[in-house]
């Protein structure tokens, strides 16, 4: 073995020892950029935020079906909505519907028996009479079977999701974070660097066993408690390399591109979070009608078709509880005022505050107040709009 292939083997010594070799083999770079995909975007903090509180309002709302007259009536969809598959229960579904119609622009929600599902990879076309054919794994699936739940961009066969209309700012955002971290994971240090002032020599034994034993020593730092002493001879010096990565520039750029993701799903971020941190009914009010209530619309036009077909007079609707996002002392004061003033006895009032209506004669009069009767039935006399009682009115004429 001659002198260059004793050099080279201690040089790959030292690479592998370093994990230089691992990562050559594995085809990876320090700080490399990496690919957005289903896997791992949730892992960007802001996107799993608003994809959280979007389908979670979904997940949380009330599922009922009505009538043509907008009555609720009992239905075995709702059974079914209930109770999905053997595998999610109606929260997960819904939940994992809303987020793959968030990331991928579309999903396809099939209907099996008894069971509904989530199907995947299929490929949608239009035959030469407009009508819209699926195919699984080749397989043509009916379509009174599936539906195709698009996230409206330009085109009519493809919805558009965060994954399409959003990769270049996602991507440099998650780049950006990964940069980051990769950096302080290792501490902010990239390497030691040993400098001699002489040559090195492969064949010089003692050289060769002092260098291992400095770093040794250093790679037994493992702990922020560890004290090591490194005895270094004449000619020997050891220096920290540091991650060239500006912190700064970053996080600038964080600052202003991560507020865009929101944008993806119909929400602007700064806005969102100024109302969160005053007033969360107001914010999740905001978050309700940017971004989920047309998301319910949808979602409920497609699983009516998909139960009842386009001719029944019957509707699958979601309804969420406002209700749900005030504080208890909210309710409380709501709550009082309800039963001083009545204000949700009116079935048109009470429709349009979220509450049951009664459908009695009574609650769907029409009032001008409700201390006063109904339209129509109210005598304005001259005696009906005269203010005090006739003591009151004698005594307060008696100086005139």
């Amino acid at each position: 073995m001659g002198i260059r292939d004793s050099f080279s083997n201690m040089l790959y010594r030292i690479a592998e020892k370093r994990g230089l070799v691992e990562d050559i083999y594995s085809q990876s770079i320090r700080y490399g950029g990496i690919f957005v995909n289903n896997q791992n975007i949730l892992s960007s903090s802001d996107v799993y935020e608003l994809m959280q509180d979007i389908s979670n309002q979904i997940a949380l709302a009330d599922i009922v079906v009505e009538d043509n007259k907008g009555k609720e009536i009992d239905d075995p969809a709702l059974k079914y909505l209930k109770n999905p598959n053997n595998y999610l229960t109606q929260f997960e579904f819904m939940k994992l519907m809303t987020n793959n119609y968030l990331l991928n622009g579309e999903v396809f929600p099939i209907k099996d028996g008894d069971q509904i599902h989530l199907a995947s990879n299929v490929y949608t076309e239009l035959d030469n009479r407009l009508i819209e054919h699926f195919k699984i794994n080749g397989v043509e699936v009916p379509s009174f079977m599936i539906r195709h739940i698009k996230n409206m961009g330009n085109s009519h066969l493809k919805g558009v999701g965060i994954l399409d209309i959003g990769k270049n700012t996602l991507s440099g955002v998650m780049n950006a974070e990964k940069v980051l971290t990769d950096k302080y994971k290792k501490g902010g240090l990239l390497a030691f660097m040993l400098k001699l002032d002489a040559h090195i020599n492969p064949s010089n034994a003692a050289q060769s066993k002092f260098i291992k034993a400095i770093l040794d020593q250093l790679e037994g730092i493992d702990d922020s408690r560890t004290i090591k002493m490194i005895p270094l001879g004449k000619g020997f010096s050891i220096d920290a390399l540091e991650s060239p990565i500006d912190d700064d520039k970053i996080l600038s750029y964080l600052n202003v591109y991560k507020k865009d993701l929101g944008k993806f799903l119909g929400v602007n971020v700064e806005t969102y979070t100024a109302l969160i941190k005053t007033d969360v009914e107001k914010g999740m009010m905001y978050l309700h009608n940017k971004a989920v209530k047309h998301i319910m619309k949808n979602f409920s036009e497609h699983l009516t078709m998909l139960f009842f077909g386009k001719d029944s007079n019957k509707n699958i609707k979601f309804k969420i509880n406002i209700l749900d996002f005030v504080p208890y002392s909210t309710k409380t004061n709501i709550g009082y005022n309800i039963v001083r003033t009545g204000i949700t006895s009116p079935d048109n009032v009470a429709e349009m505050l979220g509450f049951p209506k009664q459908n009695t004669a009574e609650t769907q009069a029409i009032y001008i107040s409700n201390d006063l009767t109904e339209i129509g039935k109210k005598n304005a006399t001259d005696d009906s709009l005269k203010g005090g009682d006739d003591n009151s009115k004698e005594k307060g004429n008696e100086g005139i």
